[in-house]
């Protein structure tokens, strides 16, 4: 099961590490053709300022899933140190308890605002806000994956992907 879940979690991870390669990229671009517009030729384009937020968004919510991944996360490793093996262990296993409550939370909502929002067209660019929405459901689903994998590690099923040979 672990070793099922590993593979999809690399596959789908890789993918949202390069979307967020993209989306950064386009606002690397965005941003300075915005700055570019507004202060030497003094006009901006409508479409500019909905592209770089949408990016950000999208940006922000794939990399918090990668990062998820890579043990980029703030960490209280050293309280946790400082309790005795047994209730670390618990204190651990109620943080996933609270991951999981948090992330299912968040991909019903998200999902939920996602479909509300399919008929709203976005003022600048006239897409549905779907589009933008989605990327909540989308990232939390990636990071909900994650704690999964994680789960099963810390239950025992398999080794942690760095034990791995």
């Amino acid at each position: 099961m672990l070793q099922l879940i590993r593979r999809v979690n690399d596959i789908l991870l890789k993918g949202a590490g390069w979307g967020t390669v993209f989306f950064m990229a386009v606002m690397a671009i965005v941003i300075p053709y915005e700055v570019f517009g507004r202060c030497l030729l003094a006009r901006m384009s409508t479409w500019s300022g909905e592209v770089s937020t949408f990016s950000l968004v999208w940006a922000s919510m794939l990399g918090g899933a990668v990062g998820l991944r890579k043990g980029y996360q703030v960490g209280m490793t050293a309280a946790l140190d400082a309790l005795p093996p047994v209730v670390a262990k618990m204190v651990r296993g109620l943080g996933f308890i609270f991951m999981f409550i948090f992330l299912g939370v968040m991909i019903y909502y998200g999902a939920s605002q996602t479909l509300a929002n399919a008929a709203q067209r976005s003022p600048a660019m006239q897409i549905p806000m779907c589009y933008p929405y989605a990327a909540l459901p989308v990232g939390f689903l990636l990071m909900l994956l994650v704690t999964i994998e994680d789960l099963l590690v810390f239950l025992g099923l398999g080794p942690a992907k760095e034990e791995q040979a």
